[in-house]
């Protein structure tokens, strides 16, 4: 028979409703989940009224949600929940280079470009080239491993964020590495910008009294069969937001130094205008058990 509720056995009584539930990970993660909840209420205590304006919250954030934006991982990235998950699920094996968060912001189906090809299509910002090399764990190139990478144009914003006034796929492209696992592509420099603040989660930045901004960054995820899929980022190492990253995502293995150069001869054997900026990045991936 099942107990009545009451405050001082709130919790047990819930988790006592399982005893039917046939998934034992289920179970285990709902059970978890009643508990913090029903301790998390009664450590704060909220009123009716501060209670109806989380559900309120839990309510918009969802409403924010469509095929071009998605809320919840914002709220997920500035809690820090995505970082930690990222980092639960990929703790990095000797020598392998480190996962960061996916963002929201990831569209499938960015186009395959040869080698040294430019994902940039507005045409703004300081011409960038960036090359590197992808290995196994031991240094070994990994021939036809693929790329897929993604950024902000030079005002900061991603062309789902600006249908009506960037073309679509900007600063979006998937290259494979050579035999000797070289890749390189062309883009622009990539610039800091805020994450997006006119939605629940913007109310909720500005009440923690804490900036949006994002360091400047490229998004890469690397795939190799036999290989453990990493996704990850390189940050300008000189941005003034690296040590207060509004979604916690640096590490100072991702931090690369965008070298500016004017050199002329250089930009028309890769295809650029002078001057540019070259940064480098070498990844090493992890096997697969």
């Amino acid at each position: 028979m099942n107990r009545l509720f009451t405050e001082a056995d709130s919790a047990d009584i819930v988790v006592e409703r399982l005893a039917s539930c046939e998934d034992p990970r289920f179970r285990e993660v709902m059970e978890a989940a009643i508990r913090h909840l029903h301790a998390f209420v009664k450590e704060v205590e909220p009123t009716v009224e501060e209670w109806s304006r989380a559900i309120e919250f839990l309510t918009a954030t969802g409403q924010m949600c469509d095929d071009r934006r998605q809320e919840w991982v914002l709220a997920s990235d500035v809690l820090g929940v995505s970082m930690l998950m990222e980092t639960l699920n990929n703790r990095a094996q000797d020598g392998c280079t480190e996962a960061t968060v996916l963002g929201p912001f990831h569209v499938e189906g960015a186009p395959q470009l040869e080698p040294g090809g430019n994902i940039c299509r507005d045409g703004k910002g300081m011409p960038c080239h960036v090359s590197g090399r992808v290995t196994d764990s031991d240094g070994e190139p990994l021939a036809g491993a693929s790329l897929d990478v993604w950024q902000t144009n030079a005002d900061g914003y991603y062309d789902v964020q600006q249908p009506d006034l960037q073309p679509a796929m900007n600063l979006r492209g998937r290259f494979v590495t050579d035999p000797e696992g070289r890749y390189a592509f062309r883009t622009v420099k990539p610039v800091s910008y805020p994450v997006p603040t006119d939605g629940p989660v913007g109310d909720i930045l500005n009440r923690m009294g804490r900036h949006a901004w994002r360091p400047a960054h490229i998004h890469f995820i690397v795939t190799k069969p036999g290989y453990r899929r990493l996704v990850t980022h390189i940050f300008a190492h000189d941005d003034p937001y690296i040590d207060s990253d509004a979604v916690f995502g640096v590490k100072d293995s991702l931090l690369v130094e965008f070298r500016e150069q004017d050199d002329a001869a250089r930009a028309r054997e890769l295809g650029m205008e002078s001057p540019f900026c070259a940064a480098e990045f070498d990844i090493r991936l992890a096997r697969l058990p």
